[in-house]
């Protein structure tokens, strides 16, 4: 008998209705905790029907180790399902897989170019491909600085695809007092993409003057 194949791990929810399905992409680029920061939230919201689906990619797990205190089984921990990086036979390799939405935090710049190219040869950039060809929301934060005119046509060319570009860029007008507040306000920002109530960054209202 043939064994069956590995379609990752799989965490039980209580939600009993339909869920909302998000997929997670986090790739090798710096600012890692911003993507386990939002599976932090996201997996707060499963009691309201939210599922997230993770892949993390193998530069991902090196760069965790490098810039935070966590382990790639605490980010995993954090979803509802986790698929291998090079698992192109996982459901949400498919256009007929259902879900609502992707995030790509941190995008490194190889993957960026991967998806403005259209080379699918890893599951992360093959669920981005179907995200834009299904015409659901793609979310992509890039993280990376300088930028070169290859990586800003890149951008376009996905933003041009139907990819939303929301770049790692800190806010400063709510005086942030640590790192976990720059942190928040970005994955607010993405939540608020995402049309997901949440109270993680002070929002803008306004100066007066006398």
């Amino acid at each position: 008998m043939s064994p069956k194949p590995s379609r990752g791990t799989t965490r039980t929810t209580q939600y009993q209705g339909n869920p909302r399905r998000i997929l997670v992409g986090i790739t090798g680029g710096s600012g890692v905790i911003y993507g386990v920061r939002l599976l932090e939230v996201l997996q707060q919201k499963e009691k309201d029907g939210i599922e997230t689906h993770l892949i993390i990619s193998p530069a991902a797990a090196i760069t965790i180790k490098a810039e935070t205190d966590y382990s790639s089984r605490y980010v995993e921990k954090l979803a509802t399902k986790v698929y291998r990086f090079g698992n192109i036979a996982a459901p949400l390799a498919s256009g007929s897989f259902r879900f609502d939405s992707m995030i790509i935090v941190p995008t490194s710049m190889h993957t960026l170019g991967a998806i403005a190219s259209g080379v699918s040869d890893n599951l992360i950039v093959r669920a981005a491909e179907v995200a834009l060809k299904e015409k659901h929301r793609l979310i992509l934060v890039p993280r990376e600085t300088p930028l070169t005119l290859i990586h800003l046509q890149n951008m376009v060319r996905a933003a041009e695809a139907g990819a939303i570009i929301l770049p790692a860029m800190p806010a400063f007008y709510e005086k942030p007092k640590s790192i976990d507040d720059i942190v928040d306000h970005l994955v607010g920002k993405i939540l608020d993409l995402l049309e997901i109530e949440n109270a993680l960054f002070k929002r803008w209202e306004g100066l007066s003057y006398s």
